[in-house]
């Protein structure tokens, strides 16, 4: 005889969990209000007025803290979600105060320094508070306790796997507490039924392909009696998903399945970062320019510049610039250079093996064609030849190509003379894309200076 379970409550559950965070915040901006205002008079005897403006300012941040998000279920989020929306609400709290000072005239009755210390001390202790909720609970729950069990309804595909497999399924607050695979069969929607009945999950998760999305209204109907919350976790199989996210478009939401992350004002903050740093580089550059022009003048006839006609941004073509590197030849179709190769003279190959050849490249840049950090772009005859040989291989034209990129500092480039070498050139390309920041253009730049200058592969 088969035992049923009852449904176990989570610890958030039973107790008002956001209620006594948000009690906290208040404790912590008087705290932080009360320890500003010592700084900055020597005395913890608050004035009147400053005590009104510590509850001001402790229900302003709660306020701003409840809307934005700051007291919702963070189960399974990042930690660096979460420090996200609570510096967002925290700002958005200084904002509110200043206008409010401004538009009451009375500013001029308190202290900036009181104001500035109160709000620096209060955002980082509330920060603290939230890290050390995080790490708690990852202990607690790494150890089995305070987890939702979920039911994993699948077909043996990936994202089952995945999830069964997953190392830290559990220090997201989450265990598998049964597997059921989907069948077609009469009476399998029963079968879930009688699983969910008995098994007393918290929630069931479909992880089905696609192509078996049409069972989903189902499967809802056959749950109509019960509480557990249902969530489709589509398994994609090998389907390539690039920056993969949830719109809403026109009044519709829309699964993004590949779109450029580098949008928006984030291409505003690239490109910015293009004009500051490729500007500066420029300026420091340009002696050195001078000599190599002159040099690759005087090595062997021919312009000092070689134009070639490469793919952008959404693949649009532009002329890259370098300095002459090879005798002024012509051939029917565009060949790598290889090692040893006749046509690199010696100049060439000094400048080849150091890449000082793509210094002129630093005035695409300028122009706004390319990019100091991005996938390097290839001749078109390239393009050609592997777009069909390697999937997903346009996606890396949609963002600026770059200077230097992630598939260069991390052993990628120079001649890719088998299919696999592409194959992995365009796959750290992607995930360049995939995962950009301003922090890791910095790091494949200092990468650069380092390592990527002189490479073994370069000739």
């Amino acid at each position: 005889m088969q035992t049923t379970h009852r449904y176990q409550p989570t610890f958030a559950e039973r107790y008002p969990v956001p209620f006594f965070i948000a009690l906290m915040d208040m404790i912590i901006v008087f705290v932080a209000g009360l320890f500003a205002y010592h700084y900055r008079f020597s005395q913890f005897d608050m004035s009147g007025r400053y005590n009104t403006a510590v509850t001001v300012t402790a229900v302003v941040v709660v306020v701003c803290l409840a809307l934005g998000g700051g007291y919702g279920s963070q189960r399974g989020q990042p930690i660096w979600r979460q420090l996200s929306i609570l510096i967002v609400c925290w700002l958005s709290a200084a904002g509110i105060l200043m206008s409010l000072t401004f538009l009451l005239k009375v500013s001029s009755n308190y202290s900036r320094i009181w104001f500035s210390v109160m709000l620096l001390t209060g955002g980082s202790l509330s920060l603290l508070l939230r890290l050390a909720v995080f790490l708690l609970l990852r202990r607690v729950r790494g150890s089995g306790r305070n987890l939702k069990h979920v039911l994993l309804v699948d077909v043996v595909g990936q994202s089952a796997n995945q999830l069964s497999s997953g190392q830290t399924l559990a220090e997201d607050g989450f265990h598998i507490a049964e597997n059921l695979a989907f069948s077609q069969d009469i009476g399998w929607l029963d079968l879930l039924a009688e699983k969910v009945d008995k098994s007393g999950v918290h929630e069931v998760w479909l992880c089905l392909p696609l192509s078996d999305g049409g069972a989903i209204r189902s499967i809802l109907f056959a749950l109509r009696h019960h509480t557990v919350a249902v969530r489709f976790i589509p398994d994609w199989g090998d389907i390539r998903l690039f920056n993969h996210k949830v719109s809403y478009i026109a009044g519709l939401y829309s699964l993004d399945l590949s779109c450029s992350p580098i949008d928006g004002p984030i291409r505003v903050v690239k490109r910015a970062e293009d004009l500051l740093v490729g500007g500066l580089i420029s300026l420091l550059i340009l002696p050195v320019c001078l000599v190599i022009a002159l040099a690759v003048r005087v090595s062997s006839p021919g312009p000092i510049l070689f134009k070639q006609y490469r793919t952008g941004i959404n693949g649009r073509r532009f002329k890259v610039y370098k300095f002459r590197s090879m005798v002024v030849h012509c051939e029917g179709r565009v060949t790598q250079a290889s090692r040893n190769d006749a046509r690199v003279t010696k100049v060439g190959a000094f400048l080849r093996r150091t890449s000082l050849d793509e210094l002129p490249q630093f005035f695409n840049v300028l122009q706004g064609r390319m990019s100091i950090v991005g996938p390097r772009p290839h001749a078109l005859e390239h393009n050609e030849y592997y777009k069909e040989l390697v999937e997903s291989y346009m996606q890396r034209h949609k963002v600026k190509p770059g200077i230097t990129g992630w598939a260069q500092v991390s052993g990628y480039r120079g001649e890719t003379e088998t299919l696999d070498k592409m194959q992995k050139r365009v796959e750290y390309d992607l995930w360049y894309i995939d995962n950009w920041s301003l922090g890791l253009d910095f790091k494949i730049i200092l990468m650069t200076i380092f390592k990527g200058f002189i490479n073994k592969n370069a000739f």
